[in-house]
């Protein structure tokens, strides 16, 4: 196993320990209810959720729209340019 492996285990099996440890129920004011009575497991679990689809959403990389290449291909100018080559020019080029 490489280190990463070994390392999200050690997180995960951390994570589950300490969401299992504060299972008590507190009171937990919400925008609607007040004074509700939630485990700290569910108010624990939901943010460690919600924190790792942010930090996803965020991360990824981004797509590229287009490439200097695809624009190329487009127009397809460069059948015309190489017709106005000097033997030099396409020599170099091929």
């Amino acid at each position: 196993m490489s280190a990463k492996t070994i390392s999200i285990i050690i997180l995960t099996a951390l994570l589950t320990a300490f969401l299992f440890l504060n299972s008590d129920e507190v009171p937990f004011n919400f925008i609607v209810a007040n004074d509700v009575q939630v485990s700290k497991l569910i108010v624990i679990g939901v943010c460690i959720i919600v924190g790792f689809i942010i930090g996803f959403v965020v991360g990824r990389p981004r797509k590229t729209i287009s490439s200097y290449d695809d624009e190329m291909e487009r127009n397809q100018t460069t059948i015309e340019n190489k017709n106005t080559l000097s033997d030099e020019d396409r020599d170099y080029i091929s």
